[in-house]
């Protein structure tokens, strides 16, 4: 098709580069959300009945001992906040923010790039024009597949600080990492792949949702506003996270220093039981709240940052090349004088 042949506005660096600034910018605004849910997914508490029982029973030290085995307990996102603040102050909300803006930079770079290399070589060797919602979803995966492979450690290592217990001394990224190893070997950093790779599912979803929202919402434009931008990321987003939040809490789970007394869940299926077991199915949704907050405001912020970052970009890159190509031509034209010369 004439539209397929077109040169694309941007090299697949280009959105990859625009896509991670985004993404940073989003994710820094709104750390202390993601501390605050990583907090409320990793704690594992029983059901209130057990403790019923084992006070009707007068085994109250054996229901003591069982809250101090679980750790820190919150309630709610409000409590988490409190609880986090009594105890390590502002800076709480903020712990391994480094390691994890790093991340995010790193995963939406890679996840960008290689979405927009096979959705470009989609589109050059389909004949059906935009590509269906399946095959949207596909590509995503496919992007997102790739994408994990390369940058899990870092969410493996920042999961790990964000879960730090307040009395241990709190580690570097790099000091982390090596504590990782130490227990697991280097494969540890790639702790919760297989999770990972089935939670591909989610980014699928929210782009694929939101290429086909844009097609049908605001066909024909290449450009959005800000607000239309952000609704469209606020929607795709709020969608991909009700659907895998169980998968997203399991992940966590894989990845975070198990409590004293436990030891580490070997895979997503037995972190889903355990939770299950001693919560209840509702506990595979815990900390839904500030995980549809945070991925309401990121993915908002994100798309609305991207699309101007895109066209910022896009005016540089032609910018350049004009540049370059004047160049050329200058150099071409001064060239017949020195060989006549």
């Amino acid at each position: 098709m004439a539209g397929q042949s077109k040169e694309a506005p941007l090299p697949s660096w280009g959105y990859a580069l625009a896509g991670a600034t985004g993404a940073v910018l989003a994710n820094a605004a709104v750390y202390p959300l993601d501390i605050v849910k990583t907090k409320l997914q990793v704690q594992v508490k029983r059901k209130p009945k057990n403790k019923e029982k084992s006070l009707e029973n007068g085994d109250a030290s054996k229901c003591d001992e069982e809250e101090e085995e679980e750790g820190e307990i919150y309630t709610s996102a409000v409590d988490a906040i409190q609880k986090i603040i009594a105890k390590s102050g502002v800076n709480g909300l903020y712990t391994g923010m480094v390691g994890s803006l790093i991340g995010v930079a790193s995963t939406n770079f890679a996840y960008f790039y290689w979405y927009t290399l096979v959705r470009n070589f989609y589109l050059s060797k389909s004949t059906t024009g935009a590509p269906s919602t399946a095959a949207e979803l596909s590509l995503g995966a496919v992007a997102g597949a790739l994408a994990q492979l390369f940058t899990i450690p870092v969410a493996v290592v920042t999961t790990r600080q964000q879960t730090r217990p307040y009395s241990a001394k709190p580690l570097g990224l790099f000091a982390t990492a090596q504590e990782v190893i130490s227990e697991d070997g280097v494969s540890g950093l790639w702790r919760g792949l297989k999770a990972s790779l089935v939670l591909v599912v989610n980014p699928a979803i929210t782009y694929g949702c939101y290429q086909r929202l844009k097609q049908i919402l605001f066909k024909g434009r290449d450009r959005l506003t800000p607000g239309e931008a952000f609704l469209l990321g606020a929607l795709s987003k709020s969608l991909a996270t009700l659907v895998t939040q169980p998968l997203i809490v399991a992940k966590v789970g894989l990845q975070s220093a198990p409590p004293p007394g436990r030891k580490a869940y070997k895979n997503f299926g037995e972190v889903m039981k355990v939770i299950v077991e001693k919560e209840g199915p509702l506990g595979l949704f815990k900390g839904i709240g500030p995980q549809l907050v945070k991925g309401l405001l990121v993915q908002g912020v994100l798309m609305m940052s991207k699309e101007r970052m895109e066209l910022i970009f896009i005016l540089l890159f032609r910018w350049f090349k004009k540049m370059r190509a004047e160049r050329l031509a200058k150099a071409a034209s001064v060239l017949p004088l020195v060989v006549k010369s």
